[in-house]
């Protein structure tokens, strides 16, 4: 590999890197706080994605003007899931049917897309999509840059109402001790079900970056299951910092791998990396003291 090669690899790889931190956040949010599994927030995404190519390709409206709408969409719509689907299911089996439950969901806004929109690959088509930027001599893509500033500055307004508000305080008390919480008066019903909608929000988010540089289809949603959930338990179920730190560490991975191997075995980074972490640190590696303070 040469230099300028490895260079471009290492930057792609951060970028990607950044959009992976911002969805597993959300994954992180679902089980941090309820120890749901939520295997339907790739089919939000994608869900999201379409919406924004529809809003450019129907109404010329530009992606990132979509998520005025999108994010409080999303946001109600989980906050409303939580209340009347998740909140129902027995605590004791809680983790185990979230999974069956929002793998129907799943399946369901695959086929309402389907139905909408139709099964023909799409792709969002902007004045700058074919634009790039010369960074340290690599040639890098103006829209694969806006996806990362999106997912960055959503990071840091996640880090910041986390860290500085008392709802965050809440949730932050509810995800690393729900018991305690409720002793000193914390309404954990109400913070789990905000804490859902904000967790769905970013899938608005990245659905959004998403559809700057992405070809999608109404199945893409169970490419991205994989990937998200070999995050989040590298970086420690729980643990935001940790699933930020361990995606931008397996962006970067996926990225070098595609040189040598190719963008379909360079996928099985994110398998590997599940597979020792369960075998050697079940915890997660990027979790403990790190997820105290976020």
């Amino acid at each position: 590999m040469t230099g300028s090669l490895l260079v471009q690899s290492l930057i792609l790889g951060v970028l990607l890197g950044g959009l992976y931190a911002l969805l597993a956040a959300g994954l992180t949010l679902y089980f941090g706080v309820m120890r749901v599994v939520m295997i339907a927030h790739s089919a939000f995404l994608i869900l999201a994605a379409y919406l924004a190519w529809y809003a450019n390709s129907r109404l010329g409206i530009d992606p990132l003007l979509t998520l005025v709408v999108t994010v409080p969409l999303f946001f109600g719509v989980g906050v409303v899931m939580q209340r009347l689907l998740i909140r129902r299911l027995r605590p004791a089996t809680l983790t185990m049917m979230s999974v069956l439950l929002t793998f129907a969901i799943a399946l369901f806004i695959e086929g309402l897309i389907g139905f909408v929109w139709g099964g023909t690959q799409r792709r969002t088509q902007l004045p700058y999509s074919s634009s790039s930027l010369e960074i340290f001599g690599a040639r890098i893509a103006v829209v694969k840059l806006i996806a990362f500033g999106l997912a960055a500055l959503s990071l840091l307004a996640l880090y910041l109402l986390m860290k500085h508000t008392r709802f965050g305080q809440a949730l932050r008390a509810t995800i690393q001790h729900p018991e305690a919480a409720q002793l000193v008066g914390i309404k954990t019903d109400r913070v789990a079900g905000l804490g859902f909608g904000l967790g769905l929000a970013t899938a608005a988010l990245g659905g959004t970056a998403l559809s700057l540089d992405a070809t999608i289809y109404p199945s893409l949603h169970w490419h991205w299951i994989g990937p998200l959930m070999a995050i989040i338990v590298v970086g420690g179920l729980g643990s935001i910092p940790g699933a930020a730190i361990a995606a931008l560490v397996l962006g970067v991975g996926q990225s070098l791998l595609q040189v040598p191997l190719g963008t379909t075995w360079a996928q099985t980074i994110f398998y590997v990396a599940l597979f020792v972490t369960l075998m050697v640190r079940p915890q997660g590696f990027f979790g403990g003291r790190l997820a105290q303070r976020f």
